[in-house]
């Protein structure tokens, strides 16, 4: 409630910033709510870090599925789960204290639901590959931290992207993060090139997830020269 008011005061003093009116600023703080969860924009959600901590990284590396898309299949089911308890009663809650404003064409509601899909691939293939780092760093908390502070501030999260001046606006809106946050909540609020948002997110996803598949081949030799 307190970033809905902030917001709000932001867009009466500047109408039409960023190509938001106030109802879409109130909207914006909402749904990007909903999304901390599914996100999981403040990091963790894998249970990989421990994993490897306790060695029991061996016996997943060793089964007959793949540990990258065994993962992402518990990721996804988590994500789901988080929407439902975690993301939709805030957004209710909006609704009903301040008026959010909601898709009316089937087109719109496809594309937000695609985009919001793919966020979750982003979101994946990003704390996968931190994930994996704890092999070579051992401690998982500096990194953590790190990619909390680059998920919060360059997804959207804390304010629209959008509000970014010059050649940094344009930059943070193509980098991974953006495509978790301001893309899938740009599609929601019909303000984006639907075509554009979703190769940027696809680009993205299948980036993160062919580094996490040749990070996956780089622990599976580590585990083996260090004898498991």
């Amino acid at each position: 409630m307190l970033r809905a008011y902030t917001l709000i005061a932001v867009w009466q003093a500047r109408p039409g910033l960023a190509g938001y009116d106030i109802t879409d600023a109130i909207t914006f703080c909402f749904v990007t709510q909903a999304f901390i969860g599914p996100m999981q924009l403040f990091g963790g959600g894998l249970t990989i870090p421990e994993r490897i901590r306790s060695g029991d990284i061996a016996l997943d590396l060793v089964r007959p599925a793949s540990l990258q898309l065994w993962t992402l299949a518990e990721d996804v089911g988590r994500a789901a789960y988080l929407f439902l308890v975690r993301g939709i009663p805030p957004m209710l809650l909006g609704a009903l204290l301040f008026g959010i404003s909601v898709p009316t064409r089937p087109g719109q509601w496809a594309a937000f639901l695609t985009g919001f899909a793919l966020a979750v691939i982003v979101s994946f293939g990003w704390r996968y590959l931190v994930a994996l780092s704890v092999c070579w760093l051992l401690d998982d908390r500096g990194v953590t931290v790190l990619s909390m502070v680059l998920s919060t501030f360059f997804s959207g999260m804390m304010v629209p992207l959008h509000l970014f001046p010059g050649w940094f606006g344009d930059l943070v809106m193509v980098l991974p993060w953006a495509a978790m946050v301001q893309l899938p909540t740009d599609l929601y609020l019909g303000t984006a090139a639907v075509a554009d948002t979703l190769a940027v997110q696809a680009l993205w996803a299948a980036v993160l997830l062919g580094l996490g598949a040749l990070g996956t081949r780089a622990i599976r030799h580590k585990v083996v020269i260090q004898g498991g």
